[in-house]
């Protein structure tokens, strides 16, 4: 199965295209009736150049996995509108996917995050960049395009169609284990995270048993809840392990993207020693947490549209569409697509000032009722689909090709195999618990049975 399909080469359309889709789309306002949310949208509407009296971000999700309703109302009223964080700093909200897409391809905006002026959602994500060497996701042309080149040969849709068989065998042996293993279990804990994990610990050379001291770590730093010194801590103990892993490496290399970095541009004298630590860090703490939300969320969706799972079983080829219609509905990563102006630049009308921050929210522009007819629903046979689940532009992730591969090996392992125990939740939905409100969706536990 070829993973660039036409569903696949969507996030990757020119905003041209996304454009010429808004010029033909319908308009499906859901009629939210929130007296709340739409006090909320007033204050947004309102509140003009000035934060003092913007609403407070992020805005909680009512409840589940259900987006915040405040981003259906600004789509209508106020698509590029002014809040506060939570240290009082101003920030623009972007929410539609024409705006979205395009502030993302506009190297006016900065991701450099110690640029003044750049969001922060939490005072343990200030304390988790203070001092520290930053990665290509965290740099503007053209230092990202360097940075960044010397690792994407290890993330191109053909190298994740070659990793393929490898992570459908990971994955079917973790579900077998699963299915041995005393019931119920939790999802996540018995197999999406360890399946996460396995592939980038395969790709980074780290042995799968520090699996464990790592994961706590990892989990640590990624949380918005965590305090300034536990984040910090948390980035310090990682980034000695990467230290320790990187000098290993160095005596003994194998054939794994940290040693192609020792060989290829820590030794020629392209990076220091601190950058490739960097680099090495990164691509162990990004994602890895959000693809197994993914996996999560998807068999989630899956159990409860009965319907749309037989259908899948039915017609495998459904796959890819299905895996970008949970990325698409859930978009498990939607607070990270945060810049700073460079100059003063117009979006959509609205001039945003030199120094002002933003948010390009995917959430809501993967909800764009102009872009995706019925976008409440959850549709697996959903064409066209072009979702900015991974972002768009400059900075796209890196890893989308490897994370759908992922998605894809977790559903097939999970759900349709032949002869494998029908899995089914252990606990009603109304019984299940989700993440902070304010904070990326995702399940604590995901409890199955089978």
């Amino acid at each position: 199965m070829a993973i660039i399909s036409n569903a696949y080469k969507a996030p990757q359309a020119s905003v041209a295209k996304v454009n010429s889709r808004l010029g033909r789309g319908r308009v499906n306002m859901l009629p939210w009736r929130s007296m709340p949310v739409r006090s909320l949208v007033a204050q947004a509407v309102s509140a003009g150049s000035g934060a003092e009296s913007a609403p407070s971000f992020p805005f909680a999700r009512p409840g589940g996995a259900d987006p915040p309703k405040e981003y259906a109302e600004l789509r209508k009223k106020c698509p590029i509108s002014r809040a506060r964080l939570f240290d009082g700093s101003p920030i623009w909200l972007i929410t539609k996917l024409k705006d979205v897409c395009n502030v993302l391809e506009d190297n006016r905006f900065s991701k450099v995050r110690t640029h003044p002026g750049f969001p922060e959602l939490s005072p343990g994500a200030k304390a988790a960049i203070a001092g520290r060497e930053p990665t290509f996701v965290d740099m503007d042309p053209p230092e990202h395009t360097k940075h960044r080149g010397m690792v994407e040969y290890a993330f191109t849709p053909e190298r994740a169609e070659q990793q393929r068989a490898d992570i459908q065998r990971v994955a079917d042996e973790l579900a077998d284990n699963m299915f041995r293993s005393t019931k119920p279990v939790d999802l996540a804990e018995a197999f999406s995270m360890p399946l996460a994990f396995k592939v980038i610990y395969s790709m980074l050379g780290i042995p799968f048993e520090d699996y464990a001291k790592l994961s706590g770590n990892v989990a640590v730093r990624a949380s918005g809840s965590s305090t300034a010194r536990d984040a910090a801590a948390a980035q310090q103990e990682l980034t000695d392990y990467m230290d320790k892993l990187v000098s290993r490496k160095e005596q003994a290399p194998g054939d794994d993207i940290i040693s192609h970095m020792i060989r290829d541009q820590l030794r020629p004298g392209h990076i220091n020693r601190e950058q490739l630590i960097a680099t090495a860090f990164l691509l162990l703490v990004a994602g890895n947490a959000t693809v197994a939300s993914m996996i999560n969320l998807g068999v989630l969706e899956l159990l409860t549209h009965p319907d749309q799972l037989s259908d899948l079983r039915a017609h495998p080829e459904l796959l890819p569409g299905a895996a970008e219609e949970v990325l698409r509905y859930h978009t498990a990563s939607a607070l990270a697509l945060r810049r700073v102006a460079k100059e003063d630049v117009k979006v959509g009308g609205q001039e945003i000032k030199g120094g002002e921050g933003i948010i390009a929210l995917n959430m809501s522009a993967n909800r764009d009722e102009e872009v995706f007819p019925n976008p409440d629903t959850f549709n697996i046979r959903r064409t066209p689909n072009p979702n900015v689940a991974f972002g768009y532009g400059t900075h796209v992730c890196i890893a989308q090709w490897l994370a759908r591969v992922e998605l894809q090996c977790g559903l097939s392992a999970l759900l349709l195999r032949k002869g494998a125990p029908q899995l089914r939740l252990a606990v009603p939905v109304s019984e299940l618990k989700f993440t902070d409100p304010t904070r990326d969706v995702g399940l604590q536990s995901l409890p199955v049975t089978w």
